[in-house]
């Protein structure tokens, strides 16, 4: 399973067609620098497609409808020279693909040597302006970023861009199992069904426990042993637990393996108590659950959707993105303590020692064997806290802050994933307080380095509110 997609965007270079005539050369020309500079530029943040410039109405739509039959993630226009916005506007007013203008061009200053064939070859901007007017007046949605063709601040606007609107494409499609039933009375993360594939378009089905059972039992042999060594040499095994320990544990993550290949999914919820309604279930799948979210796959717990899919989404942006929860606030330090029953993304555990594989001592539901779960802290530095949610009025909400992860854990006798992470702002209670005021659940995310760019563009194309806490 791959957990990171590169975006796919097709490059509109838009012409004016009189220059056929007047300017032969010039389109040649201008092509040939879009090859030579600014697709490379652009290949760190996605993989370019591009035929050739175009000026006429009918060779625009064509190129347009090249790029939707493509599935691209994103639309990026070009102004190689001057292009009549008329002629774009129906294709763009069309298509609904994210739009992306970058008002670039070659030249860096214009100076005293500045020449009459210089201004020939950089003379798009007024273009660009054009186009962003009639879209503006059309209500198309657009993005727009000006910059040098290799200037980094510029490429990395794009990439964000990009990047988002890979993820917003993903989540159009993707599709989520929910196993059991969602925690009674937990209300944040009610959700119409409906609605949800409606506005996000994710659509979901329903695993059973029974189905976890049967896989589990019917694990075969050899993949069990596989993966004990891989759980051997991967962490720190707790010396208590036994090889039926391991063997249960690694019969879990293969039937949840073989559930989410079966039914291609992007992302997974559980209720863990749903588990301990039938007395055949072996065990908890809390490791596989944190080592699914490693290899890309959403998470949420409590048979949350929206986290689930929340997870896959953030994970899809800008990984390694993991499933937590506030569990504690550090009043003293300032800092926010997080946790879960045993899910957290491995990709994102500290570098410097291997995760601790225990027992929990007592077993939060009913199952034949011992319950596993490895105690994953995250490496320190840089990071965001980030949310999905439903505002008022059924509008989705994105719900970010930077943070810091702090050089925390794991701490001796622990059970559970933990944490410590500090809001940016550095005032705790501030940072509670607004988290709560804008709606925030108490299922949220962590993704390391500062996601907020991707996020706002995410939410732009999501159509969701954006609260920067």
């Amino acid at each position: 399973m791959k957990q990171i997609v590169r975006p796919k965007v097709g490059l509109l270079a838009l012409t004016l067609e009189l220059y056929e005539t007047l300017l032969p050369e010039l389109r040649a020309s201008r092509e040939a620098w879009l090859r030579r500079a600014v697709i490379p530029a652009l290949q760190n943040e996605a993989d370019i497609l591009f035929t050739r410039a175009v000026s006429r109405r009918e060779d625009i739509e064509a190129t347009v409808g090249e790029f939707e039959a493509a599935h691209v993630d994103a639309l990026l226009v070009i102004l190689a020279s001057y292009s009549p916005s008329q002629l774009a506007l129906p294709a763009l007013q069309q298509t609904r693909l994210p739009i992306v203008i970058w008002n670039t061009q070659e030249l860096r200053a214009v100076d005293q040597a500045f020449t009459l064939a210089n201004m020939i070859d950089n003379h798009g901007v007024h273009g660009t302006q054009d186009l962003a007017n009639v879209l503006t007046r059309s209500g198309v949605r657009f993005h727009y970023v000006t910059s040098p063709d290799n200037d980094p601040e510029g490429l990395s606007e794009l990439g964000d861009f990009f990047a988002a609107a890979a993820a917003v494409n993903r989540l159009r499609s993707a599709r989520i199992g929910s196993l059991g039933y969602p925690f009674p009375g937990m209300g944040d993360f009610a959700v119409d069904t409906t609605h949800l594939a409606a506005t996000l378009g994710c659509s979901w089905m329903i695993l059973t426990v029974e189905d976890y059972i049967k896989r589990a039992a019917a694990a075969p042999a050899a993949e069990v042993a596989r993966l004990v060594a891989d759980y051997r040499q991967d962490y720190e095994v707790a010396p208590d637990l036994t090889e039926t320990d391991l063997a249960l544990t690694a019969r879990a993550e293969l039937a949840l393996r073989g559930m989410i290949a079966e039914h291609r999914l992007d992302a997974l919820t559980y209720q863990f108590m749903a588990f301990g309604d039938d007395e055949r279930t072996p065990t908890l799948p809390f490791v596989a659950a944190s080592r699914l979210m490693a290899e890309g796959i959403g998470f949420g717990g409590e048979g949350d959707l929206i986290a689930a899919a929340a997870t896959a989404f953030f994970n899809w942006l800008q990984p390694p993105a993991s499933f937590t929860e506030i569990f504690t606030i550090d009043f003293a330090g300032e800092s926010l303590f997080l946790s879960h029953m045993g899910e957290a993304n491995t990709a994102l555990a500290r570098r410097d020692r291997k995760i601790p594989l225990v027992a929990r001592p007592a077993p939060i539901t009913r199952t034949q064997g011992r319950q596993l779960a490895l105690v994953t802290s995250f490496e320190p530095g840089p990071a965001t806290i980030a949310a999905l949610t439903l505002g008022p009025r059924g509008k989705w909400r994105v719900i970010a802050a930077a943070a810091t992860l702090e050089d925390y854990g794991p701490l001796p006798g622990f059970c559970v994933p933990h944490s410590k992470l500090k809001p940016a702002s550095g005032d705790v209670r501030q940072f509670l307080s607004a988290y709560a005021t804008a709606g925030g659940p108490h299922h949220n995310a962590v993704l390391f380095g500062d996601a907020r760019p991707r996020l706002r563009f995410a939410a732009d194309l999501l159509g969701a509110d954006y609260c920067e806490i």
